[in-house]
């Protein structure tokens, strides 16, 4: 790593694990909904509402802390990328549960519950990484693995499609169930988003 003579602002590094912790929250969201009745939904959206506020609040935090600091651990614009990467996923998160409760979806496709899985997977490995951000150490396995998932993202998300335009489905559930699925879809991009300024990161600490 790079000597420094000047101090580092270094509340980001809590920041962004607070954010990351959020994320996690909001995978365990995603996986209550599938085993929810359709009763609980709302409640179970509801409270992935008040995880997506938290996650906004905490992506302001980081951009106040970055307009205000003088000196940054690493680059602005990586700062305030990884930052909004994180607010993406949580977005996107939100998203999609909201989606399930508005459209009144009895039933999700198969495939959906391994999508989820996928991203809880991602959030928990990334809460696991951002605290490495402080020495730059023991985060390659970490953006290495996030890019696997994200490829078997890919591979589900194009099953799932494939599943959808079957015939089995009406053309209007079609429409609401492809458009849940590409949600998803975009959340594992944007994990792997993360992941790929982790690593822009560490190779310009390097």
């Amino acid at each position: 790593m790079r000597f420094r003579l000047t101090p580092r602002e270094t509340s980001f590094y809590d920041m962004f694990a607070a954010s990351a912790d959020n994320i996690v929250t909001g995978s365990k969201l995603l996986m209550e909904l599938l085993g929810a009745d359709v009763s609980a939904r709302a409640e179970i959206a509801e409270r992935m509402r008040a995880a997506e506020h938290a996650g906004d609040d905490a992506t302001h935090a980081i951009f106040h802390q970055l307009n205000s600091s003088f000196i940054t651990p690493f680059d602005r614009e990586d700062i305030y990328r990884l930052a909004s990467s994180l607010d993406d996923i949580m977005d996107f998160m939100e998203e999609a549960v909201d989606l399930v409760v508005l459209y009144q979806i009895e039933q999700l496709p198969k495939g959906v519950e391994q999508q989820i899985e996928v991203l809880s997977r991602a959030a928990e490995l990334t809460a696991e990484a951002m605290p490495h951000l402080r020495t730059m150490e023991n985060l390659t396995e970490y953006w290495i693995e996030v890019n696997r998932l994200e490829n078997q993202a890919d591979q589900i998300h194009r099953r799932l499609l494939a599943h959808l335009f079957n015939g089995k489905y009406d053309a209007i559930e079609v429409l609401k169930l492809k458009q849940i699925v590409d949600v998803l879809e975009e959340a594992a991009d944007a994990f792997e988003h993360v992941a790929n300024t982790v690593e822009t990161i560490a190779v310009k600490e390097s």
